[in-house]
């Protein structure tokens, strides 16, 4: 049985497919392709750690990381500045330690 796939994989998923006695196929994505399929696989990783346990949760984290990686490396972005602008952010609009939920916001100006 064939199954449809289309997706972003690791470099090495051939080699475990073909270890595991089954047929494959894959091709080398153009540049603009890749970059889509990163943010795609992101998306996939979030979903996948939402879902997770906590044993699950580490290893999806784990992807999360690897995604993110190579998203960097694709657009050519300095680890250094991301973390930059993390603290940054950080310093302006605080952290989640507080565990804080938003539960309204409502327009001060009107009159009572």
């Amino acid at each position: 049985m064939r199954l449809e796939y289309n997706k972003l994989v690791r470099d090495r998923t051939t080699e475990i497919i073909k270890a595991e006695g089954k047929l494959c196929k894959i091709e080398a994505m153009p540049e603009k392709e890749y970059r889509k399929a990163l943010l795609e696989k992101l998306l996939e990783e979030a979903q996948e750690a939402r879902q997770g346990m906590y044993d699950d949760l580490i290893t999806e984290l784990a992807d999360i990381e690897e995604v993110v990686l190579a998203i960097l490396a694709a657009w050519e972005i300095p680890p250094e500045s991301v973390h930059q602008i993390q603290r940054q952010r950080f310093v302006e609009r605080g952290g989640f330690n507080n565990q804080l939920k938003l539960l309204w916001t409502e327009d001060g100006n009107e009159d009572a």
